[in-house]
């Protein structure tokens, strides 16, 4: 738990691993999680490393269970998943996997081809059916004396003729008005299936064709057919064409064949087609038998797949890992020893020497691998320890930026600070209860949900930050009860402490539309405050916004300040860790003078300003009334500018003995700041620089003097000067320095201009709470209360009805719109306001070799 409140100390080591143990090594490592490798062979290619063939077995097994995998989807089929996490197997057992893997993919896809073939017979069984069936319709209409153009839907319809329709009625298809026999007329014909969707462009393509010499007659299919390829349901058109001539017959066909229609057979006799027909219904029986049996056979491969998927996908996945971390090692020249480099923490060395020791063990090498700690100059990466609590505090940060190797880490602070300020503008404990009872229920129930892969991005970020939505609502039950603020209302739980007019009746009060309340009436024998939070009966009081305007202002800049404060005082951890003294001389301390002199000399005059004057109308008490309390804003403006405060009369000029005097010191010490923080710091760099550039030219003196003799003594009298200037040039010279006094400048004005814009910022607390409130006001007062009026039994409908519509809106505006706001306003504070304070954030995060992550990051959905 250390590491959360700076990174783990990292150091890099060398590792030699015997060729036959560096498999099981790598695997016990990849379950620790604890080492980062590097690739040593960065100028070779993927595909000329030595695992690379190991590497496309694995894709081609990985490739093999995602075939699977979908066929078991496909069939709806549930995949066992025990929650085990199989070791990853020896290397010899990658042939056994390969071999199950490659039989149950032959195994399936030959089942598949013989459905799909079995399915294509069947349709064309089916549609043969259909035609069968159809055309009996059409001839046996024809037997019946009725007239083929009236009786079913006519086809082939013109230009000339839609044109005409409207006017003249139904289209005659260029048939005479009595009724003729279409055999007699069309000798020839042919019949199909067709795609519904397709009939109108072919009829049209028929009629244009053909100019209008053949006679279509079509029926719609039912129920829809199964596509034998890609096992959709589709819908489908019987269709007979009457025609004369071999002309035709090839133009039709053509045509049949361009709109992907399928052509059947169709005797002419009644008999044949009955005969056929009785055939075809035999033929389809027996396919539907055969059909079932393949089907459960089918059914029988996945399941028995569907038991072990999850735990052979685990294996191969963590199989492909070693062997990609296998391929960023050096072999020796020997070719009997691979050579590793990886980051480790320091504290886990001994866990890491056991996981190493475990793995020789199971591969049967009798030769120990070797970790050894090397030095380098290299940024370490950055490591903090996490749990499932701590992990989405330190993602907030690390969204900002990765902490500097074992820099300061916000995170420990932030599990504190972030759920307070946003319950400070989120408070209502209403609305915090409800967000609390969400985060609990998520912490309750995490092993259920975290076992169900959800594809939804925003239930995933709901789910990682429970902890923080849970302690969100908590506070903000909080910070509601010490603004007496439930839903828009008050909980009237200690009485009220104000005074009421004895003579009023129930009436008198109920009548009343609105209060202004005085805080100077209380009870006429004592002056108690109340014992926690507001008073209940500012509720229903016409100031009430002017009242808590004031106090929730002041009340965000009191904790503005404390909390940068806090962020400035950090840096002096900082600075002692790095034993950087000269930060702390000219930058901490005078960042500290300034914030404190001026911004929190403004909190100390709030809470003088509460302690000296009180609500009260006694004569006698004038100058610690109201009438003479000082505004703190004005005073601060007034002090920054040595200008006096303008006070009522009878009131004192000071608020205490001696504040002017007080305030030009502090306004004073607070501009020699500036100065300070602007040019100490890069004179001091630039006197040690040229203090070291003399001591260096004059040991070369008087070592050339040693050699030379005196007689070389003269001609080195110019020497000093020229090795200053060419160590000063060794430094970066006069451009180091100018750069250091721009980037100085740049810091000075930041923290400076920063502390008065920062300050002004934390006001988003007051203006987001007050602005929560009335919103939750308005609507109670334009939604529920409408509900509450209606009297009878009508008023338990319309207040159920109400009641439903209000909590929508309160769960969707005012929860998660505003909680949302809220949490991006904190969110700024503690990046912008609070960690510009102290935090650099340049690291770069660790990334160890950590199986668990590897496989979470396989199992996330892919998006499309």
């Amino acid at each position: 738990m250390g590491s959360l409140f700076r990174s783990a100390e990292m150091t890099l080591c060398q590792l030699f691993l015997q060729s036959e143990a560096a498999y099981a090594c790598v695997s016990e490592l990849g379950e620790l999680g604890l080492v980062q490798f590097r690739d040593l062979n960065p100028d070779v290619n993927a595909f000329q490393r030595k695992f690379v063939n190991e590497v496309r077995r694995c894709d081609e097994m990985e490739r093999k269970l995602r075939y699977l995998e979908k066929e078991i989807k496909k069939d709806g089929i549930p995949m066992l998943d025990t929650g085990e996490n199989p070791e990853a197997p020896q290397p010899r057992e990658m042939i056994d996997l390969e071999a199950t893997f490659e039989k149950l993919e032959n195994e399936l896809r030959e089942v598949n081809q013989n459905a799909e073939a079995l399915k294509r017979n069947f349709l064309e069984l089916t549609e043969l059916k259909q035609i069968l069936r159809k055309t009996q319709v059409f001839f046996d209409e024809h037997e019946g004396g009725v007239n083929p153009t009236e009786s079913m839907t006519r086809a082939l319809i013109s230009e000339d003729s839609i044109a005409r329709q409207g006017a003249l009625g139904p289209v005659q298809l260029g048939f005479p008005e009595k009724s003729i026999d279409p055999e007699e007329f069309f000798p020839c014909f042919v019949a199909g299936v067709i795609l519904r969707e397709r009939i109108p462009a072919f009829e049209r393509m028929l009629w244009r064709a053909c100019r209008g010499n053949v006679f279509l007659r079509q029926a719609e299919i039912e129920t829809p057919l199964e596509d034998p390829s890609t096992s959709d349901q589709v819908f489908k058109s019987v269709f007979i064409i009457f025609f004369q001539g071999d002309q035709l017959k090839t133009r039709v066909k053509k045509i049949c064949e361009g709109f992907r229609a399928t052509l059947y057979p169709c005797p002419e006799a009644p008999a044949d087609r009955r005969e056929m027909a009785m055939g075809v219904m035999t033929r389809i029986e027996d396919l539907n038998t055969v059909l079932g049996q393949t089907q459960d056979h089918r059914h029988r491969v996945l399941v028995a797949a569907a038991k072990n998927i999850k735990n052979w996908f685990v294996k191969v996945r963590k199989i492909k890992a070693i062997y990609h971390t296998l391929n960023l090692f050096n072999l020796d020249v020997t070719q009997k020893c691979l050579i590793a480099e990886c980051w480790v923490p320091v504290l886990d060395l001994e866990t890491i020497q056991l996981a190493l020791r475990r793995g020789t063990e199971r591969s049967g090498s009798s030769v120990p691998p070797i970790l050894n700690r090397m030095e380098t100059c290299e940024e370490p990466p950055t490591y903090n320890h996490t749990n499932k609590f701590t992990s989405a505090f330190q993602a907030l940060i690390d969204s900002y930026g990765v902490a500097s190797y074992r820099e300061m880490n916000p995170a420990p602070y932030t599990i504190i600070t972030f759920p307070f300020l946003f319950a400070v503008m989120f408070g209502d404990m209403g609305h915090g209860l409800i967000m609390a009872l969400f985060g609990g229920w998520m912490v309750l129930k995490e092993k259920q949900l975290a076992s169900k892969k959800s594809d939804s991005e925003i239930w995933t970020i709901f789910f990682g930050g429970r902890y923080i939505i849970f302690l969100m609502g908590l506070f903000s039950v909080y910070t509601g009860l010490i603004y007496n603020d439930i839903f828009s209302k008050s909980v009237n739980i200690f009485g009220s402490k104000w005074m009421v007019n004895k003579n009023w009746t129930f009436e008198n009060v109920r009548n009343e539309e609105s209060w202004m309340l005085d805080p100077a009436k209380t009870y006429e024998f004592e002056q108690v405050p109340y014992p926690i939070g507001l008073d209940p009966v500012w509720q229903m009081a016409k100031n009430k916004i002017i009242f808590q305007n004031a106090y929730k202002m002041k009340i965000s800049i009191i904790l503005g300040v404390f909390h940068m404060l806090f962020g400035v005082s950090m840096s002096l951890w900082n600075n002692l860790y790095f034993k950087n003294k000269l930060d702390i001389i000219c930058q901490f301390v005078p960042q500290v003078i300034f914030l404190c002199f001026l911004f929190l000399y403004m909190v100390l005059l709030m809470f003088i300003k509460w302690v000296s004057y009180a609500a009260t109308n006694d004569p006698g008490l004038l100058k610690s009334s109201p009438y003479c309390a000082p505004s703190i804003l004005i005073t601060f403006i007034n002090m920054v500018l040595f200008k006096p405060s303008k006070v009522p009369l009878g009131c004192d000029d000071e608020m205490f003995a001696g504040q002017m005097v007080i305030q030009k010191l502090l306004v004073v010490c607070a501009l020699i700041c500036v100065p300070w923080m602007l040019l100490a710091k890069p004179i001091i760099i630039m006197r040690n620089q040229k203090k070291l550039s003399y001591s260096l030219s004059h040991q070369q003196m008087q070592s050339a003097a040693t050699e030379n003799g005196d007689a070389s003594v003269g001609a080195t009298d110019q020497q000093p000067m020229q090795n200053a200037t060419q160590v000063s040039a060794g430094h970066g010279g006069e451009d180091e320095m100018t750069e250091m006094f721009i980037h100085q400048g740049i810091h000075t004005i930041e923290y400076v201009l920063g502390s008065v814009s920062h300050t002004a910022s934390y006001l988003r607390l007051w203006a987001l709470s007050l602005a929560h409130a009335q919103l939750s006001d308005v609507l109670w007062n334009m939604v529920l209360s409408k509900g509450l009026i209606v009297e009878d039994w009508r008023g338990g409908v319309a207040l159920y009805v109400i009641f439903t519509f209000w909590a929508c809106l309160t769960v969707s505006i005012l929860v998660l719109m505003e909680g949302l706001s809220a949490f991006l306003h904190t969110l700024r504070l503690h990046w912008v306001e609070f960690q510009s304070k102290f935090y650099a954030g340049l690291g770069h995060a660790f990334q160890p070799f950590s199986f668990e992550v590897i496989l979470d990051t396989a199992s996330a959905p892919v998006e499309e």
